[in-house]
């Protein structure tokens, strides 16, 4: 069997039943139902999310549950875990288009819009962190009268600087992608104001050997710009933790943790989205079983290199003979947060071994399920290193529980619904699969 063969369909469809089950989907004229249950669920969160932000502009930042000595609550819990999220898309299209792996064609269009989404949900939680979110900009480094500059010491200013440069490039690389698949619907939209916008932005789009040529060189170009962001944003974010020396972050493998979490729990997201996708579209003679058996590989890889962490962090706490990190030990395991700690083993250590089995792996319903107590287990992981290691630190006059409040939930729920959102108008109004990387593999396998 051709290599590619497998990743295409057993139906082997032609370049017109591609475009029909591609392009067609922004095209069509009315809503399918579980699109509409979705949004219906989605929106009522969104308008949640912009109320806790008005909230927030009005009162301040005391309306989150975060006291002394937990100065850190849900915003970076949230922003660390949102950001993870988006590491799979530039992964699939970025690191995979280097490495010339097939089994990305169907599905980098959908993880890198992931991408873009998750990485404007993780921007939220800084900016309003702040305090004075209305003066994000104090943060930018830009000429001013007064002839003050951000402090380049502070984390919050590496993270500025790596989430604006990774969602720069990941939107560049998006759109680019973009540009054959637009003019396709350009050609095939029956409307004239269709036919207008797909046409604006396919930007003259012709097709001919020209465009592809300067095509592929920027592709090229922007997929070796990406494929170190990869690693670099979600280090950037580690650094700060693994920075400062509060016992539990203060360490060095947090920085590869990280990175493999969050491909981990980008992986579990893709799965989660496309997978429903995937049935309410008839879509599977081009994403198939073979698509969700390699993604569920790289699920497991990632969720035993995480697993690999957590057992690194008690091996070194306890081999470096230090009281506080001991003590940390025994607050995590069988402290107040004790039960969330457990979750999370359960969730990212030993769910994620069912994966070791194929038939696991190519079911759908198995595969939907596990990612989504994935991407809790990655959540309550994000809980455990923020809250755990600061509610009781070096002075015990100063412990104290960290209990999130209704606005806290709201904000967090309220980005989940704007993701949702997000996501439901790219499915109907953008081709959601790169319809001509799918027309080159059945080029191949026609070869």
């Amino acid at each position: 069997m051709d290599k590619h063969e497998h990743f295409i369909t057993a139906e082997k469809p032609d370049y017109a039943s591609i475009d029909r089950s591609v392009i067609g989907i922004p095209l069509e004229k009315g809503f399918r139902r579980p699109w509409l249950f979705v949004f219906a669920v989605a929106f009522p969160l969104f308008i949640v999310l912009q109320i806790s932000i008005f909230w927030l502009f009005v009162k301040g930042v005391g309306i989150w549950g975060i006291r002394i000595p937990v100065g850190w609550g849900f915003a970076i819990i949230n922003f660390v875990w949102w950001i993870g999220i988006g590491h799979a898309g530039t992964f699939i299209s970025a690191f995979l288009f280097l490495l010339h792996q097939p089994w990305r064609a169907a599905i980098n269009r959908f993880a890198e819009t992931m991408t873009l989404f998750a990485v404007m949900c993780a921007g939220m939680f800084p900016i309003l962190h702040l305090g004075r979110p209305q003066r994000f900009y104090w943060m930018v480094p830009y000429p001013n009268t007064m002839g003050l500059w951000p402090q380049f010491r502070s984390p919050l200013m590496w993270d500025i600087f790596a989430v604006t440069t990774y969602f720069t490039v990941s939107l560049l690389f998006w759109y680019t992608g973009l540009l054959p698949d637009l003019a396709s619907a350009r050609d095939r939209a029956q409307t004239y104001w269709k036919k207008r916008i797909y046409g604006i932005l396919s930007l003259g789009w012709r097709g001919a050997a020209v465009h592809w040529e300067k095509f592929n060189t920027l592709y090229l170009l922007l997929a070796g710009i990406s494929t170190p962001l990869v690693v670099s944003v979600h280090t950037v974010v580690s650094f700060d933790f693994a920075s400062s020396i509060v016992p539990g972050w203060h360490t060095t493998i947090f920085p590869p943790y990280f990175v493999a979490g969050a491909i981990y729990s980008g992986f579990a997201m893709v799965l989660t989205l496309m997978i429903p996708v995937r049935k309410i579209y008839h879509l599977e003679s081009i994403i198939t079983e073979a698509h969700l058996d390699v993604m569920a590989k790289v699920t497991l890889t990632t969720g035993l290199i995480v697993g690999y962490g957590y057992m690194m962090e008690m091996f070194i706490a306890w081999y470096s003979g230090n009281l506080y990190e001991h003590f940390l030990i025994k607050n995590v395991t069988t402290g107040p947060y004790g039960i969330m700690y457990w979750m999370l083993i359960l969730c990212n250590v030993i769910a994620v071994q069912i994966l070791w089995f194929p038939q696991v792996r190519r079911n759908p319903v198995i595969l939907f399920i596990l990612s989504i107590i994935f991407n809790i287990g990655m959540w309550l992981e994000r809980f455990v290193i923020v809250v755990v290691s600061l509610h009781r630190d070096f002075m015990p006059s100063a412990w104290a529980m960290y209990y999130p409040t209704v606005w806290d939930w709201s904000t967090y729920l309220g980005t989940i619904g704007f993701f949702f959102v997000a996501i439901l108008i790219f499915v109907r109004t953008l081709p959601m699969i790169a319809s001509f990387e799918v027309k080159e593999l059945l080029t191949h396998e026609h070869k």
